[in-house]
């Protein structure tokens, strides 16, 4: 059977059904988004005089949301121009819209008979080679098919998206008893790298796998909070980063969720089960059924477990007091067991074996979900890692309740268990009787993506900002080790040597990482301390060995790709803009930040811009040229950031023949792939030419639009004076209209204003703001 996936039908534009479709429109797939039929007119719609018979209004349903995920704001897709990929209809007029796609998603309410019938009618119009699938989070999969064909069932399957689609990696495939595995492999490698998801195989058992644990472990905090009297503020700080789950822990947790989805999910198990047991783990206790009941939902109502309330004076949080049903000022207070557990090698190993009330609610509170995923593993995946992977792509945990056991120690831990008279699964049993005492061995992993921690990866170079590895096939990779991956002078000194190395013994460079951003820019601090000493000299070095840097790696002559993802700020961005080519992750914020910090970006990221925008207008007039002009000006003195890749592109950030990956976990593979390709296809390095610009001409046009940005309030005084700085530098400094000039003149005034701001004491104090706060300082 040859499968391939062009265009989708997704079938229910909900919440869920419509960011569904908002993404797989930006992994590049046509999309059609079918809905109900509305039930009556709008007032506005029987102003302008339409009936029920008019598309518009027939349409209405999966428009008004096809509207409000491609609307930039809520950010549920990467670019807007991907909206004309969606196309909308309803279920009544438009079902033959689906009868040559390649994929039908069903996406309607989440119970059995309906999607029964649903399914049923989706089979009518489906193509013999279609898959289709239903997106729910619990209805078994095997029962929604049971009255149809063979040939139908052998290509149908269950895939659980979580929310929001297109920030969220997990995405699980539950095959039904007679889905072909050859289906289930391609959505594997389909959701992998065309939808940039985290796949993880479920079984058809309610909750299937994420879902069935998470919920237990809410569950289970929630009981432990009345058991040992905690208040939520107290539990939020005993569940959340200490034991390796998100900040918003618990409690606040389930109020983003919604107290009534809360109780939602782990009810539908309830009903599907008859563990007597498991019944009782995943009963939600009274206090919280009483807030449901009164309408306390959390976040989206007058308040959950926490609400805020606002006044003139500010805003202040407060806290459900379940014992004596009221709200009462949460002030979070330091736990001084926990701090003192911060600061051990292991603070969760700590924890769970201390003497502490605190000790033991993190014992009980983590041993329940261990002893809970084991028990249940066999029952909802043939592989626990899928469960790890599953909480920490689904939940946000930083690591999965195997992971966890490994790092409390298995032994120890079961020891314990067995003395408080804890039943222990015999796979368990077995695992130790064999002499696995972890579950991880922690040498290599069995990923398919390169993974630089790999022992194989040999280390060519190496000093105390980055490292310079061989990914076999005669590529190099230089990896940051700085903080934050910030480009320090190590960071400086390596690219020097890894251009010299590639040149000389290998194909091609790539420059990636696997860290939590690519690179935030240059190390502020440094900068601050810098120039609050009136080092200006030394200041002038670094820029230089910046700009040298980056110029080497442009004009290397073998191929460099950089891969980068998330913030790819400043020098980060820079750098990458000095790459022959990129393959950066579709979730890549970048953008020449410098402003901030009352500085100008100076390791040639105006230049760059410059230059792109000159060879995309090519030769066209001086009142063109400014249209864009403006546009990058404004980019690089309000410190614009990309939403996505594509938005990078737009911006000119990257270029629009860039590689946009999807998953980000591929991104080095495919950064590595387009290095071999150029080398193989006779890689010749890039030649110097010189920039046209537009001198006083082109700043005299910008100081217009300055002068709007100042009278709107847009910019503070100081803000236009770091914007007349980058105007004299995008415009060549001074110079006639049409002047051309070298690279090097423009890195020379970017070099200047950069050493000029840092003479300015508000400069200095937007550096000491930024790295006291975290904020930028508007003086």
């Amino acid at each position: 059977m040859s499968l391939n996936i062009n265009k989708v039908a997704v079938l229910g534009s909900g919440v869920m059904g419509s960011g569904i479709a908002a993404h797989l429109a930006g992994a590049g797939l046509d999309v059609v988004l079918l809905d109900m039929l509305p039930k009556e007119l709008t007032e506005n719609e029987i102003s302008k005089g339409l009936t029920m018979n008019d598309s518009r209004v027939r349409n209405r349903v999966a428009q008004l949301n096809k509207d409000r995920v491609t609307n930039p704001r809520n950010k549920a897709i990467y670019s807007k121009k991907m909206a004309s990929r969606i196309k909308v209809g309803n279920f009544e007029d438009d079902m033959d819209l689906i009868s040559d796609c390649d994929w039908i998603i069903e996406v309607i309410v989440e119970n059995l008979e309906i999607k029964k019938e649903f399914i049923k009618k989706i089979g009518e119009y489906a193509k013999d080679d279609c898959i289709v699938s239903s997106n729910t989070s619990g209805v078994s999969i095997n029962k929604i098919v049971e009255d149809l064909p063979l040939e139908f069932r052998q290509k149908f399957l269950g895939t659980h998206f979580f929310n929001p689609p297109r920030y969220m990696k997990l995405f699980e495939v539950i095959a039904g008893q007679d889905t072909l595995p050859e289906v289930v492999d391609f959505m594997y490698e389909f959701g992998t790298k065309r939808l940039g998801k985290g796949i993880i195989l479920a079984k058809d058992t309610p909750g299937f796998i994420a879902n069935r644990i998470g919920s237990h472990a809410l569950v289970t905090a929630v009981k432990l909070t009345e058991k040992y009297g905690y208040d939520f503020g107290t539990v939020d700080q005993l569940t959340g980063p200490v034991i390796g789950r998100p900040k918003s822990a618990t409690f606040r947790t389930l109020d983003m969720v919604g107290l009534d989805v809360f109780k939602k999910v782990p009810s539908n198990t309830i009903k599907a089960i008859d563990d007597v047991d498991e019944i009782e783990a995943l009963t939600i206790p009274n206090f919280v059924e009483k807030l449901i009941s009164d309408g306390r939902l959390g976040d989206k109502s007058k308040g959950g477990f926490y609400k805020k309330v606002r006044s003139e004076s500010g805003s202040k949080t407060y806290m459900w007091d379940y014992k004596n049903q009221v709200y009462i000022e949460a002030v979070r207070v330091k736990n001084p067991i926990l701090e003192e557990a911060k600061k051990s090698e292991n603070p969760l190993s700590t924890l769970v074996y201390g003497d502490s009330e605190e000790s033991k609610f993190v014992w009980e509170n983590i041993k329940s979900t261990l002893l809970y995923s084991a028990k249940i593993m066999p029952t909802i995946t043939d592989n626990f890692k899928d469960i790890d992977k599953g909480m920490m792509w689904g939940y946000n945990w930083e690591l999965g309740p195997f992971a966890i056991w490994d790092m409390i120690g298995l032994e120890k831990s079961v020891e314990k268990m067995k003395d408080e008279g804890e039943i222990i699964p015999s796979w368990i049993h077995d695992r130790l009787a064999f002499g696995n005492k972890k579950f991880y061995d922690g040498v290599d992993t069995e990923e398919a993506y390169i993974d630089l921690k790999e022992s194989k990866n040999n280390i060519v170079s190496e000093n105390d900002g980055a490292r310079l590895l061989d990914i076999g096939d005669g590529i190099l990779c230089l990896e940051f080790k700085s903080k934050r991956n910030t480009i320090t002078e190590d960071v400086v000194e390596m690219i020097m040597t890894s251009v010299r190395e590639v040149e000389e013994n290998y194909k091609g460079l790539v420059i990636g990482n696997r860290n939590k951003n690519f690179s935030v820019g240059a190390n502020i601090s440094v900068v601050s301390k810098l120039a609050s000493q009136g080092e200006y000299k030394v200041i002038e070095d670094m820029i230089d060995n910046l700009q040298k840097a980056n110029m080497a790696l442009k004009y290397c002559k073998k191929p460099v790709i950089s891969a980068p993802y998330g913030m790819t700020l400043g020098g980060g961005a820079e750098l990458v803009m000095h790459t022959h080519m990129t393959a950066a992750h579709a979730e890549t914020y970048m953008g020449l930040v410098e402003s901030g910090v009352g500085l100008i970006p100076a390791g040639g990221g105006i230049k760059e811009l410059l230059l792109r925008m000159m060879d995309k207008l090519g030769n066209v007039s001086t009142g063109e040229v400014l249209g864009e002009l403006r546009e990058t000006w404004k980019n690089i003195v309000l410190g614009k950031v990309s939403s996505s890749a594509h938005d990078a592109a737009e911006k000119g950030f990257i270029n629009k023949n860039d590689q946009i990956v999807m998953n980000r976990d591929y991104i080095i593979d495919e950064a590595k792939k387009t290095a071999l390709f150029l080398y193989n296809s006779g890689f010749r390095p890039l030649e110097k030419k010189k920039i046209p610009v537009l001198g006083a001409t082109g700043r005299a046009a910008l100081q217009f639009d300055l002068d709007f940005l100042s009278r709107g309030g847009f910019i503070s005084d100081y803000d236009a004076f770091i914007a007349n700085k980058v105007a004299y530098v995008l415009t060549g400094g001074d110079v006639s209209n049409g002047v051309y000039v070298t690279e090097e003149q423009i890195l020379q005034l970017e070099k200047e204003a950069f050493i000029d701001l840092c003479k300015e004491e508000k400069t200095i104090d937007r550096m000491k703001s930024m790295l006291k706060t975290g904020k930028r300082l508007r003086n």
